[in-house]
């Protein structure tokens, strides 16, 4: 068993390290440096079998909503994060099937909301060239593109919404439809013409939250050859806390009912959120969901639920160099 887990290569879609780093300039992802304050550490990767990571530029609230606040931490991204060893950018297909060779650690750019681009277009661009290949529309709210999956209008996109899926399309931009409203959803899945994915949501049919995805919507990801991460995020997980891995396998197979289990992924959102899964509070804690898939799937859905299924959509919708 423990020799199978140490195979495995996790993919995990989405963790908020760089936020952490843009609030804290003393952290980096070394332990030391980390100083508990982070729960995604290179240690903890390594010692949980990640070999991808994606890294979001999230901005709160109480920033700037600008171009430069997101800049800044795409800055940390490239001098933080890609400056440590063993660690690999992954913008295409076969930056991603190198790092798979060599056993580095794969690093992606993703944006978690746009308000702070404002419609400036030639921020999304710069963005792309400084790495970001994963793109949600919104956080909770709405803004100038859509409405996110917590305002309670509940619109969808805006005709600037539709251009900014057209540009992403255009540019190589994988769309996130996490935190994205769900009329918003089905406007992007309409005018969307590639495989877009979830990067951190779970089944509403299990709980109720708004950032829950309904089973017509995983049946479309599904359809659309998408993605779903499933999260770590306790209070999308159950109603009574604290959560734990069992928790997780509920809505693994329920997903795995739907048809999605060559669909199925992870999206921690480890540093972006404050309380934790029990026995799943950081990357080095993989092993433990890994051995309990073990005991109820084969090694080979195990195997892409954590890393295949994700590498797989990558090496498919990346650009291929």
């Amino acid at each position: 068993m423990q020799g199978r887990k140490r195979m495995m290569r996790i993919t995990d879609l989405h963790c908020d390290a760089l936020f952490k780093m843009q609030r804290d300039p003393k952290l980096s992802l070394r332990e030391a440096d980390a100083d508990g304050k982070l729960d995604v550490t290179l240690e903890r990767l390594r010692e949980g079998g990640v070999s991808a990571q994606v890294f979001a530029i999230y901005v709160p609230e109480d920033k700037p909503m600008e171009p430069q606040t997101a800049l800044h931490q795409a800055e940390l991204f490239w001098s933080k994060v890609l400056t440590e060893p063993g660690v690999r950018l992954i913008r295409t297909a076969a930056d991603l099937e190198e790092a798979e060779r060599t056993g580095a650690l794969g690093a992606l750019l993703s944006l978690e909301g746009v308000d702070c681009l404002r419609e400036q277009w030639w921020s999304l661009t710069l963005l792309y060239r400084l790495g970001v290949r994963l793109l949600g529309l919104t956080w909770n709210h709405a803004n100038w593109a859509a409405d996110g999956a917590m305002e309670p209008r509940g619109g969808g996109l805006t005709r600037a919404g539709r251009r900014l899926v057209n540009e992403c399309e255009k540019l190589g931009i994988l769309l996130d439809v996490s935190h994205l409203s769900e009329r918003g959803f089905w406007e992007l899945k309409e005018l969307a013409t590639r495989p877009f994915f979830a990067s951190h949501s779970n089944a509403k049919a299990l709980h109720s939250h708004p950032r829950n995805l309904t089973d017509d919507q995983i049946r479309a990801l599904i359809e659309a050859d998408g993605l779903l991460g499933l999260t770590f995020v306790p209070f999308f997980l159950a109603g009574a806390q604290p959560a734990r891995i069992d928790d997780v396998l509920r809505h693994v197979e329920h997903i795995c009912v739907l048809g999605g289990s060559s669909h199925l992924a992870f999206g921690s959102d480890f540093d972006g959120i404050e309380t934790h899964v029990a026995g799943l509070a950081h990357p080095g804690e993989y092993p433990a969901l890994a051995e309990a898939l073990l005991k109820r799937y084969p090694e080979s859905l195990v195997s892409g639920f954590l890393g295949g299924n994700a590498t797989r959509f990558l090496m498919d919708n990346l650009p291929q160099r």
